[in-house]
């Protein structure tokens, strides 16, 4: 019996310009996420991740489709949507200027956490990401690893639903990377939906449950890791072997 949504994308389109320097981005792509799953989504650079990614927290509007968190439209509620997604950028779009304690602080007052709540979450989430020591520092003086640990406190300090994450150990060290692994395992656990996105396959392959790849705007796969791994092959084989075969496709039909 499948489980409930936590996310619907249907023929979700996204064109980027108009006339001649239209750039289609996403191509009538259609995805379901059930609630407690870990879901990679895959894709070479300028696939469509991002773009994705960005229509489904309101950065960026849908061309045409639609998209559902936990059933509320993202474009006609978009504030009770977003209340249920946290997002861990692969960007740093943040105040360099600003602490972990007072990021995490302003995330948590924009969605409307009382302040003896948001300390607590706070507090929290500083002493689970190993933070005590750098709540305080200005996050233009944090090493790669300890901002990256500060984003994800931030996307997680109201709680959301969804968790979306987006190359969440790009340059991570290894000991703090599987530090993070994890603790995103326990988070899925609990219940947490989870969406990664990654260019570190293992990563996917040990954490992930259902994956899909996109690729030139289209999904081109999509199955369970089980599904992925069938013949022996990791994900890494299996992504390559994917991914080069619509290379050759495409080139056939330029």
């Amino acid at each position: 019996m499948a489980r409930p949504c936590m996310l619907e994308i249907k023929n979700l389109t996204k064109v980027y310009g108009s006339g001649k320097d239209q750039m289609l981005a996403v191509d009538n792509i259609s995805l379901t996420v059930e609630r407690g799953s870990f879901f990679g989504l895959l894709g070479p650079n300028g696939a469509g991740k991002s773009t994705t990614i960005h229509c489904i927290t309101g950065i960026a509007q849908p061309t045409c489709g639609q998209i559902l968190v936990d059933g509320v439209d993202v474009v006609e509620d978009y504030k009770s949507a977003r209340t249920k997604v946290g997002l861990s950028p692969q960007e740093f779009n943040v105040n360099i200027f600003n602490t972990p304690e007072q990021l995490m602080d302003y995330t948590g007052g924009y969605y409307g956490l009382r302040k003896e709540e948001r300390k607590e979450r706070i507090d929290k989430l500083i002493e689970r990401f190993d933070l005590e020591k750098h709540r305080k520092v200005l996050f233009q003086k944090l090493s790669g690893g300890l901002k990256r640990r500060t984003m994800l406190g931030r996307a997680l300090v109201h709680q959301p639903d969804l968790l979306i994450l987006d190359e969440p150990t790009a340059g991570v060290d290894v000991e703090q990377r599987r530090d993070l692994w994890e603790y995103l395992k326990e988070l899925n656990a609990q219940g947490k939906t989870i969406i990664l996105t990654s260019h570190y396959l293992e990563e996917v392959e040990y954490l992930c449950n259902e994956i899909a790849i996109i690729n030139h705007g289209r999904i081109v796969a999509e199955g369970t890791k089980e599904e992925f791994l069938r013949g022996g092959k990791s994900i890494e084989e299996r992504y390559l072997e994917i991914t080069r075969k619509e290379k050759v496709n495409t080139n056939e039909l330029v």
